[in-house]
């Protein structure tokens, strides 16, 4: 069993902001942005609570020029990816503790247009 275990994560969501690609200075493209996902429970009143989490998302080179052009604020999208852990100092000499998921696959859902379509028509 311990050879079959990988850092693996598969999320579906939607995305926060348009992904911002740079190119580092050895020529690798990076792209940012984050992705909410929704989970929904009732509380013990029987409220229905939708909650919101947002994920740090890292592309490199090919998908990360690929989520550029395709992948769009409020975009509903699934992907996969790996999670990592880093810390850095920041400019200021303070410590930072980031996760991130870097993305290896992304498949389109709904678009906004077509969420908002299906709701209406519910």
């Amino acid at each position: 069993m311990s050879g079959s275990l990988r850092n693996r994560v598969t999320l579906i969501g939607n995305l926060g902001q348009d992904p911002q690609i740079k190119t580092l200075d050895d020529g690798r493209k990076v792209a940012h942005f984050t992705l909410a996902t929704n989970d929904g429970f009732k509380n013990a009143d029987g409220q229905k609570i939708e909650e919101a989490t947002w994920h740090n998302i890292v592309a490199w080179n090919g998908i990360a020029e690929t989520a550029s052009k395709f992948l769009k604020k409020g975009r509903e999208v699934a992907l996969e990816g790996r999670i990592v852990y880093r810390t850095f100092e920041d400019k200021k000499g303070v410590i930072k503790n980031v996760t991130e998921i870097v993305l290896n696959d992304f498949l389109f859902l709904r678009s906004p247009k077509e969420k908002a379509k299906e709701e209406k028509d519910e």
